[in-house]
Protein backbone atom coordinates (compact mmCIF):
# COMPACT_ATOMS: atom_id res chain seq x y z
CA UNK A 1 0.00 0.00 0.00
CA UNK A 2 2.69 2.43 0.60
CA UNK A 3 4.54 1.28 -2.99
CA UNK A 4 1.03 2.46 -4.62
CA UNK A 5 0.42 5.79 -2.75
CA UNK A 6 4.06 6.98 -3.08
CA UNK A 7 3.53 6.36 -6.90
CA UNK A 8 0.77 8.55 -6.51
CA UNK A 9 2.57 11.09 -4.99
CA UNK A 10 4.98 11.49 -7.30
CA UNK A 11 2.40 12.66 -9.84
CA UNK A 12 1.94 16.11 -8.11
CA UNK A 13 2.00 18.10 -11.18
CA UNK A 14 -1.02 16.09 -12.63
CA UNK A 15 -3.20 16.25 -9.45
CA UNK A 16 -2.21 19.94 -8.91
CA UNK A 17 -5.32 21.40 -10.41
CA UNK A 18 -7.51 19.34 -8.71
CA UNK A 19 -6.02 19.70 -5.26
CA UNK A 20 -6.16 23.45 -5.42
CA UNK A 21 -9.70 24.02 -4.87
CA UNK A 22 -9.73 21.88 -1.81
CA UNK A 23 -6.57 22.74 -0.19
CA UNK A 24 -6.05 25.72 2.25
CA UNK A 25 -1.96 26.17 3.72
CA UNK A 26 0.12 28.42 4.98
CA UNK A 27 0.43 31.98 3.57
CA UNK A 28 1.89 31.70 0.72
CA UNK A 29 5.38 33.28 1.89
CA UNK A 30 5.30 30.04 4.01
CA UNK A 31 3.99 27.60 1.86
CA UNK A 32 7.16 27.64 -0.40
CA UNK A 33 8.81 24.24 -0.23
CA UNK A 34 9.24 21.44 -2.15
CA UNK A 35 7.30 19.81 0.47
CA UNK A 36 3.94 21.59 0.72
CA UNK A 37 2.35 20.58 -2.88
CA UNK A 38 2.80 16.58 -1.43
CA UNK A 39 1.56 17.30 1.48
CA UNK A 40 -1.51 19.17 -0.38
CA UNK A 41 -2.23 16.08 -2.21
CA UNK A 42 -1.77 14.10 0.51
CA UNK A 43 -4.47 15.40 2.39
CA UNK A 44 -6.80 16.08 -0.55
CA UNK A 45 -6.53 11.94 -1.17
CA UNK A 46 -6.99 11.24 2.40
CA UNK A 47 -10.78 13.35 1.71
CA UNK A 48 -11.60 12.19 -1.83
CA UNK A 49 -10.33 8.37 -1.61
CA UNK A 50 -10.83 7.50 2.06
CA UNK A 51 -14.01 9.82 2.18
CA UNK A 52 -12.67 11.77 5.33
CA UNK A 53 -14.81 14.89 5.84
CA UNK A 54 -11.36 17.21 6.89
CA UNK A 55 -7.47 16.66 7.00
CA UNK A 56 -4.77 18.73 8.38
CA UNK A 57 -1.44 18.61 9.17
CA UNK A 58 1.16 20.62 10.61
CA UNK A 59 4.93 20.62 9.41
CA UNK A 60 7.30 21.39 11.78
CA UNK A 61 11.31 21.81 10.20
CA UNK A 62 14.57 21.28 11.61
CA UNK A 63 14.34 25.12 11.56
CA UNK A 64 11.06 25.12 14.05
CA UNK A 65 9.78 27.23 10.55
CA UNK A 66 6.11 25.73 10.69
CA UNK A 67 3.52 25.27 7.77
CA UNK A 68 -0.16 24.47 8.55
CA UNK A 69 -2.70 22.64 5.68
CA UNK A 70 -6.01 21.71 5.10
CA UNK A 71 -8.37 19.78 2.78
CA UNK A 72 -12.10 19.09 2.63
CA UNK A 73 -14.82 20.53 4.82
CA UNK A 74 -15.47 21.87 8.24
CA UNK A 75 -19.15 21.18 7.77
CA UNK A 76 -20.53 18.45 5.35
CA UNK A 77 -23.65 21.07 5.29
CA UNK A 78 -22.50 24.24 4.55
CA UNK A 79 -19.43 22.71 2.60
CA UNK A 80 -16.83 25.83 4.35
CA UNK A 81 -13.60 24.85 4.01
CA UNK A 82 -11.71 23.26 6.91
CA UNK A 83 -9.54 25.68 8.56
CA UNK A 84 -5.45 25.20 8.47
CA UNK A 85 -4.42 24.35 11.93
CA UNK A 86 -8.16 23.40 13.64
CA UNK A 87 -8.81 22.65 17.19
CA UNK A 88 -9.18 18.71 17.16
CA UNK A 89 -9.95 16.29 20.36
CA UNK A 90 -6.72 14.87 20.63
CA UNK A 91 -7.70 11.30 22.32
CA UNK A 92 -4.80 9.24 23.65
CA UNK A 93 -2.60 11.78 22.95
CA UNK A 94 -3.83 12.61 26.35
CA UNK A 95 -1.64 9.67 27.33
CA UNK A 96 1.69 11.45 27.27
CA UNK A 97 0.61 14.70 29.07
CA UNK A 98 -1.05 12.49 31.96
CA UNK A 99 2.87 10.26 31.72
CA UNK A 100 4.69 13.62 31.90
CA UNK A 101 2.86 15.13 35.26
CA UNK A 102 3.21 11.51 36.56
CA UNK A 103 7.32 11.03 35.69
CA UNK A 104 7.59 14.88 37.17
CA UNK A 105 6.46 14.02 40.31
CA UNK A 106 8.99 10.84 39.76
CA UNK A 107 11.61 13.84 39.29
CA UNK A 108 10.36 15.47 42.64
CA UNK A 109 10.61 12.29 44.40
CA UNK A 110 6.93 12.36 45.36
CA UNK A 111 6.31 9.11 43.58
CA UNK A 112 8.22 6.52 42.96
CA UNK A 113 8.29 4.24 39.49
CA UNK A 114 8.88 0.89 40.67
CA UNK A 115 6.07 1.29 43.94
CA UNK A 116 3.25 -0.64 43.65
CA UNK A 117 0.05 1.48 43.15
CA UNK A 118 -1.33 0.62 46.32
CA UNK A 119 1.39 2.94 47.84
CA UNK A 120 -0.48 5.86 46.66
CA UNK A 121 -3.94 4.55 45.94
CA UNK A 122 -4.88 1.74 48.41
CA UNK A 123 -7.18 -0.29 48.27
CA UNK A 124 -8.19 0.64 45.22
CA UNK A 125 -7.22 -2.08 42.56
CA UNK A 126 -9.45 -5.46 43.34
CA UNK A 127 -10.85 -7.64 41.34
CA UNK A 128 -10.58 -11.34 40.07
CA UNK A 129 -6.50 -11.29 39.32
CA UNK A 130 -6.46 -7.70 40.20
CA UNK A 131 -4.14 -6.31 43.04
CA UNK A 132 -2.74 -2.96 43.19
CA UNK A 133 -0.03 -4.49 45.41
CA UNK A 134 1.33 -6.23 42.99
CA UNK A 135 0.60 -3.45 40.21
CA UNK A 136 3.36 -0.77 40.03
CA UNK A 137 3.14 2.97 38.44
CA UNK A 138 5.49 1.88 35.75
CA UNK A 139 3.44 -0.89 34.37
CA UNK A 140 0.63 1.49 34.07
CA UNK A 141 2.43 4.09 32.01
CA UNK A 142 3.72 1.06 30.03
CA UNK A 143 0.44 -0.59 29.49
CA UNK A 144 1.66 -3.85 30.90
CA UNK A 145 -0.11 -3.88 34.30
CA UNK A 146 -2.87 -6.33 32.77
CA UNK A 147 -5.90 -4.42 33.79
CA UNK A 148 -8.93 -5.27 31.61
CA UNK A 149 -10.27 -2.96 29.02
CA UNK A 150 -13.23 -0.22 30.37
CA UNK A 151 -13.92 1.15 27.09
CA UNK A 152 -15.30 -2.36 25.89
CA UNK A 153 -18.99 -0.73 27.23
CA UNK A 154 -19.03 1.39 23.67
CA UNK A 155 -18.85 -1.94 22.01
CA UNK A 156 -22.60 -1.47 21.23
CA UNK A 157 -21.63 2.05 19.77
CA UNK A 158 -20.57 5.09 20.62
CA UNK A 159 -23.69 7.89 19.99
CA UNK A 160 -25.75 6.65 22.69
CA UNK A 161 -23.02 7.76 25.31
CA UNK A 162 -22.42 11.97 22.72
CA UNK A 163 -23.55 13.42 26.00
CA UNK A 164 -23.05 10.94 29.12
CA UNK A 165 -20.58 12.30 31.81
CA UNK A 166 -18.84 9.49 33.54
CA UNK A 167 -16.73 10.48 36.54
CA UNK A 168 -12.83 8.54 36.79
CA UNK A 169 -14.36 6.21 39.74
CA UNK A 170 -17.66 4.69 37.41
CA UNK A 171 -15.07 4.13 34.47
CA UNK A 172 -12.65 2.06 36.48
CA UNK A 173 -15.72 0.20 38.26
CA UNK A 174 -16.24 -0.82 34.26
CA UNK A 175 -13.06 -2.32 34.15
CA UNK A 176 -13.34 -3.91 37.45
CA UNK A 177 -15.78 -5.92 36.96
CA UNK A 178 -13.91 -8.32 34.41
CA UNK A 179 -10.98 -10.35 35.12
CA UNK A 180 -7.47 -9.38 34.76
CA UNK A 181 -5.77 -10.10 31.04
CA UNK A 182 -2.07 -11.43 32.36
CA UNK A 183 -0.10 -10.97 35.57
CA UNK A 184 1.26 -7.49 35.97
CA UNK A 185 4.57 -6.99 33.73
CA UNK A 186 4.09 -10.53 31.86
CA UNK A 187 2.86 -8.71 28.28
CA UNK A 188 2.08 -5.89 27.21
CA UNK A 189 -1.45 -4.66 25.48
CA UNK A 190 -2.94 -1.13 25.50
CA UNK A 191 -5.59 -0.46 28.01
CA UNK A 192 -7.15 3.04 28.60
CA UNK A 193 -7.53 1.74 32.34
CA UNK A 194 -4.37 2.24 33.22
CA UNK A 195 -4.16 6.09 32.26
CA UNK A 196 -7.41 6.29 34.24
CA UNK A 197 -5.63 5.08 37.74
CA UNK A 198 -2.86 7.08 36.46
CA UNK A 199 -4.96 10.42 36.42
CA UNK A 200 -6.21 9.13 40.18
CA UNK A 201 -2.62 8.81 41.28
CA UNK A 202 -1.90 12.50 39.95
CA UNK A 203 -4.69 13.57 42.14
CA UNK A 204 -4.07 11.63 45.34
CA UNK A 205 -0.76 12.68 45.21
CA UNK A 206 -1.08 16.54 44.34
CA UNK A 207 -4.34 16.87 45.75
CA UNK A 208 -5.45 18.92 42.74
CA UNK A 209 -7.88 18.03 40.03
CA UNK A 210 -5.59 16.20 37.12
CA UNK A 211 -6.34 18.66 34.45
CA UNK A 212 -5.12 21.52 36.75
CA UNK A 213 -2.00 19.65 37.22
CA UNK A 214 -1.68 19.06 33.33
CA UNK A 215 -2.25 22.59 32.64
CA UNK A 216 -0.03 23.91 35.32
CA UNK A 217 2.95 21.67 34.52
CA UNK A 218 3.10 21.23 30.65
CA UNK A 219 0.50 23.60 28.97
CA UNK A 220 1.24 26.80 30.47
CA UNK A 221 5.28 25.85 31.07
CA UNK A 222 5.93 25.71 27.29
CA UNK A 223 2.99 28.01 26.48
CA UNK A 224 1.08 25.82 24.43
CA UNK A 225 -1.72 28.58 23.65
CA UNK A 226 -4.36 26.63 21.70
CA UNK A 227 -4.00 23.20 24.21
CA UNK A 228 -6.77 22.38 27.13
CA UNK A 229 -7.60 20.26 29.07
CA UNK A 230 -11.60 20.58 29.32
CA UNK A 231 -13.92 21.45 32.21
CA UNK A 232 -16.17 18.79 33.41
CA UNK A 233 -19.12 18.87 31.28
CA UNK A 234 -17.55 21.50 28.71
CA UNK A 235 -18.65 19.30 25.60
CA UNK A 236 -17.55 22.40 23.39
CA UNK A 237 -14.78 22.54 21.01
CA UNK A 238 -12.99 26.18 20.39
CA UNK A 239 -13.15 27.31 16.97
CA UNK A 240 -12.10 27.41 14.56
CA UNK A 241 -12.43 24.07 13.77
CA UNK A 242 -13.84 21.30 11.13
CA UNK A 243 -16.88 19.38 12.83
CA UNK A 244 -15.82 15.86 13.75
CA UNK A 245 -18.76 13.20 12.39
CA UNK A 246 -19.19 9.28 13.72
CA UNK A 247 -21.54 6.42 12.87
CA UNK A 248 -21.99 3.56 14.50
CA UNK A 249 -23.65 1.59 11.55
CA UNK A 250 -21.78 1.65 8.38
CA UNK A 251 -25.47 1.91 6.76
CA UNK A 252 -26.84 5.21 8.22
CA UNK A 253 -25.27 8.86 7.48
CA UNK A 254 -22.47 10.56 9.65
CA UNK A 255 -23.53 12.43 12.59
CA UNK A 256 -21.94 15.32 13.89
CA UNK A 257 -20.10 14.63 17.24
CA UNK A 258 -18.54 17.81 17.55
CA UNK A 259 -20.06 18.48 20.88
CA UNK A 260 -19.52 15.51 23.07
CA UNK A 261 -18.33 15.06 26.60
CA UNK A 262 -14.73 14.11 26.87
CA UNK A 263 -15.10 12.46 30.57
CA UNK A 264 -15.40 9.16 28.97
CA UNK A 265 -11.55 9.05 28.40
CA UNK A 266 -10.75 12.16 31.08
CA UNK A 267 -6.64 11.16 31.84
CA UNK A 268 -6.37 8.77 28.99
CA UNK A 269 -7.73 10.90 26.43
CA UNK A 270 -10.12 13.97 27.00
CA UNK A 271 -7.82 16.69 25.77
CA UNK A 272 -7.85 19.37 23.13
CA UNK A 273 -5.48 20.54 21.26
CA UNK A 274 -4.21 21.77 17.83
CA UNK A 275 -1.49 19.93 15.32
CA UNK A 276 1.24 22.44 15.11
CA UNK A 277 0.73 22.52 19.24
CA UNK A 278 0.83 18.62 19.10
CA UNK A 279 4.29 19.34 17.28
CA UNK A 280 5.56 22.35 19.89
CA UNK A 281 4.31 19.42 22.57
CA UNK A 282 6.74 16.62 21.52
CA UNK A 283 9.20 18.71 20.34
CA UNK A 284 9.37 19.66 23.53
CA UNK A 285 9.35 17.29 25.19
CA UNK A 286 11.55 14.83 23.36
CA UNK A 287 14.33 18.14 23.47
CA UNK A 288 14.43 17.32 27.14
CA UNK A 289 11.88 20.68 28.19
CA UNK A 290 9.55 18.99 30.72
CA UNK A 291 11.23 16.10 32.28
CA UNK A 292 14.99 16.13 33.82
CA UNK A 293 17.29 13.60 31.92
CA UNK A 294 16.69 10.67 34.03
CA UNK A 295 12.63 11.21 33.93
CA UNK A 296 13.21 11.12 30.07
CA UNK A 297 15.69 8.14 29.87
CA UNK A 298 13.06 6.06 31.69
CA UNK A 299 9.94 7.62 29.58
CA UNK A 300 12.15 6.60 26.43
CA UNK A 301 13.27 3.09 27.39
CA UNK A 302 10.88 0.92 25.58
CA UNK A 303 9.16 -2.55 25.19
CA UNK A 304 7.90 -4.29 22.15
CA UNK A 305 4.33 -3.06 21.34
CA UNK A 306 3.09 -5.15 18.08
CA UNK A 307 0.05 -3.16 17.79
CA UNK A 308 2.08 -0.12 16.70
CA UNK A 309 3.19 -2.06 13.42
CA UNK A 310 6.46 -3.13 12.51
CA UNK A 311 9.58 -2.05 14.40
CA UNK A 312 6.40 -0.48 16.87
CA UNK A 313 7.93 0.37 20.52
CA UNK A 314 6.12 1.57 23.51
CA UNK A 315 7.48 3.58 26.69
CA UNK A 316 5.88 5.11 29.73
CA UNK A 317 3.22 6.80 27.58
CA UNK A 318 5.60 7.55 24.62
CA UNK A 319 5.57 5.55 21.43
CA UNK A 320 8.81 4.66 19.01
CA UNK A 321 8.06 4.06 15.10
CA UNK A 322 10.51 2.99 12.40
CA UNK A 323 9.77 4.99 10.01
CA UNK A 324 10.04 3.42 5.82
CA UNK A 325 13.26 5.46 5.44
CA UNK A 326 14.99 4.19 8.62
CA UNK A 327 14.93 6.72 11.15
CA UNK A 328 13.21 6.39 14.01
CA UNK A 329 10.25 9.23 15.50
CA UNK A 330 8.66 8.90 18.32
CA UNK A 331 4.72 10.30 19.44
CA UNK A 332 1.58 8.95 19.80
CA UNK A 333 -1.28 9.68 18.13
CA UNK A 334 -4.80 9.41 19.50
CA UNK A 335 -8.30 8.52 18.26
CA UNK A 336 -11.77 9.86 19.51
CA UNK A 337 -15.19 9.94 17.89
CA UNK A 338 -15.22 12.24 15.45
CA UNK A 339 -11.31 12.56 15.35
CA UNK A 340 -8.15 10.67 14.66
CA UNK A 341 -4.53 11.86 15.10
CA UNK A 342 -1.34 10.95 14.18
CA UNK A 343 1.99 12.66 15.12
CA UNK A 344 5.60 12.06 16.15
CA UNK A 345 8.84 14.02 15.72
CA UNK A 346 12.54 12.60 14.83
CA UNK A 347 16.02 12.85 16.12
CA UNK A 348 16.85 15.68 14.20
CA UNK A 349 13.52 17.85 14.99
CA UNK A 350 11.27 17.15 12.52
CA UNK A 351 7.59 17.19 13.12
CA UNK A 352 4.33 16.52 11.94
CA UNK A 353 0.74 15.60 12.99
CA UNK A 354 -2.20 14.48 10.97
CA UNK A 355 -5.64 14.80 11.78
CA UNK A 356 -8.69 13.98 10.29
CA UNK A 357 -12.38 14.51 11.65
CA UNK A 358 -13.63 10.99 11.71
CA UNK A 359 -12.58 7.62 12.94
CA UNK A 360 -10.85 5.71 9.83
CA UNK A 361 -14.00 3.16 8.52
CA UNK A 362 -11.48 0.52 7.47
CA UNK A 363 -8.11 -0.74 8.16
CA UNK A 364 -6.61 0.43 5.01
CA UNK A 365 -8.29 4.17 5.59
CA UNK A 366 -6.47 4.02 8.60
CA UNK A 367 -3.40 2.70 7.05
CA UNK A 368 -3.40 5.99 5.02
CA UNK A 369 -3.47 8.39 7.21
CA UNK A 370 -0.59 6.74 8.83
CA UNK A 371 1.29 6.28 5.86
CA UNK A 372 0.71 9.94 5.21
CA UNK A 373 2.94 10.94 8.41
CA UNK A 374 5.41 8.92 7.25
CA UNK A 375 6.25 9.62 3.72
CA UNK A 376 6.33 13.82 5.36
CA UNK A 377 8.73 12.80 8.21
CA UNK A 378 10.56 10.59 5.61
CA UNK A 379 11.46 13.73 3.19
CA UNK A 380 14.33 15.67 3.78
CA UNK A 381 13.06 19.57 5.18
Amino acid sequence: MITSRTARWTAASVLATAVAATVVSAPAAQAESGLDPIVQISLAELVHEDKFPAALASVRGRDGRTNDFAAGVADLKTKQKAPADGYVRIGSNTKTFTAVTVLQLVGEGKVKLDEPVETYLPGLLRGDGIDGRRITVRQLLQHTSGLPEYTDFLAKGVLPYQHTHFKPRELLNMALKKKAVFAPGAKWLYTNTNYIVAGMLIEKVTGHPAGKEITKRTIDRIGLRHTSFPSPRDESLPSPHAKGYHRDDPAKPLTDVTTFDPAQAWTAGQMISTPSDLNRFFTALIGGKLLKPEQLKQMRTTVDAPMLGTGGRYGLGLSSIKLTCGATAWGHGGAIPGYYTTNAVTEDGRAAAIAVTQLPASLPAREHVEETLDMVLCTRF
